[in-house]
């Protein structure tokens, strides 16, 4: 063969395996998520255990800018006493968790109406359930993790609304089981030990709810958040029909910079950059790739996948919240995953979340991020 020839026809063989290699990446993140790649948001309407504290608020104006500016999705959050008959007055007992107010589930039916008319698919997820909550702030009679009686009252719970939406068409509505689970050794103390749920114990529980969801429509989609307050992938789960639901905070000290609720000492936290060295760690997309990898492959083994919260609180830099924000986004999409921002309206919200570094757009009375607006429609 002449010098020429061969360097030639080696150099088309080159040339093909490196389209091979960069159709099978390519390939990689076009396989199709088993879930839709929802976008949308979160709504706190029914998110404080006490009816008297709700927000509450959303209305059809807000469902229609969600719509016309290409969401799909909205995400309701709910603490489960907010629809229970109980005395508000005193603890909560295992057996008030029985005590359904119909009354407070039908605001409930409204919001869920609501958005259905304006296309909007919705996920309902028991922010807090009988026994469990990432946040203390209400006495729990029972630990869902450690006693049977929390378990049965979070079946019961799940069947309630499972028959209630049991016509209801998969395309129009979802269940996410339970937000953020973690293993807290004591449900009313904010800062007990936690750690990761027992994988066969969080399968226990999900298969639990999972049968009394399916026993009423054998189609409907449900959700299960990830282990160790959504962030680990729950292998336990994989041969179960279950999606599940990841996050969009990582790391912390971007998502939730200063925010009481998540820093022992919020006031003296190193000041978030992004990318950059921050404290004894250096940000950077690099590290996004990483967290997101093993729900990505999730997604290629044929597994549901949606990111149920992402977000900044309103301390961290604008300039680098979009910056990180815009990273997170990305990712999120190169894996087809879709995303519910927390929240629509509120400090961590597209509307009126009262950042001292932005200059607000008035939109109809509302004060608007257009910034981040801009960010989150590129990907929707």
């Amino acid at each position: 063969m002449k010098r020429r020839t061969f360097i030639t026809q080696s150099a088309m063989t080159t040339a093909a395996l490196g389209l091979a290699g960069s159709q099978a990446w390519a390939t990689a993140f076009q396989t199709k998520n088993k879930l839709p790649q929802w976008r949308g948001f979160n709504l706190l309407d029914f998110f404080s255990p006490n009816p008297e504290h709700s927000r509450g608020g959303t209305s059809a104006d807000h469902f229609e800018w969600m719509r016309d500016w290409g969401f799909d999705f909205v995400r309701i959050p709910i603490a489960y006493p907010y629809y229970l008959d109980i005395d508000r007055t005193k603890d909560i007992t295992a057996e008030d968790t029985y005590k359904i107010n119909l009354k407070a589930v039908e605001k409930i039916d409204a919001l869920v109406e609501m958005a259905h008319k304006f296309n909007i698919h919705v996920s309902l997820n028991l922010h807090r359930a009988p026994g469990y909550c990432i946040n203390a702030g209400f006495h729990e009679p029972f630990n869902l993790w450690k006693d049977q009686a929390a378990q049965d009252a979070f079946y019961y719970h799940w069947s309630f609304w499972a028959k209630r939406y049991k016509s209801i068409s998969k395309e129009k509505i979802s269940f996410d089981l339970l937000n953020e689970p973690a293993m807290r050794e004591d449900m009313n103390d904010q800062l007990s030990k936690s750690s990761a749920v027992p994988g066969e114990l969080y399968r226990k529980v999900a298969k639990g709810a999972l049968d009394v969801i399916h026993k009423e429509n054998p189609a409907r989609i449900v959700l299960a958040d990830g282990n160790q307050v959504g962030n680990n992938v729950i292998s336990e789960l994989l041969d179960l029909n279950i999606s599940q639901s990841c996050r969009g905070y990582m790391p912390g000290i971007i998502s939730h910079y200063k925010a009481p609720w998540a820093n022992k000492d919020p006031e003296h936290l190193p000041e978030p950059k992004w990318p950059g060295q921050v404290g004894d760690k250096y940000l950077s997309r690099q590290m996004l790739e990483d967290y997101y990898k093993p729900w990505g492959e999730l997604v290629q083994k044929g597994i549901g996948v949606h990111c149920g919260e992402c977000g900044c609180w309103n301390k961290t830099p604008h300039k680098v919240f979009l910056a990180w924000f815009g990273d997170v986004l990305d990712i999120l999409n190169q894996h087809k995953i879709g995303f519910a921002l927390w929240e629509f309206s509120g400090d961590f919200g597209v509307l009126n979340s009262n950042r001292a570094d932005v200059v607000y757009e008035d939109w109809h009375g509302q004060k608007l991020d257009r910034e981040l607006l801009t960010l989150i429609t590129r990907h929707a």
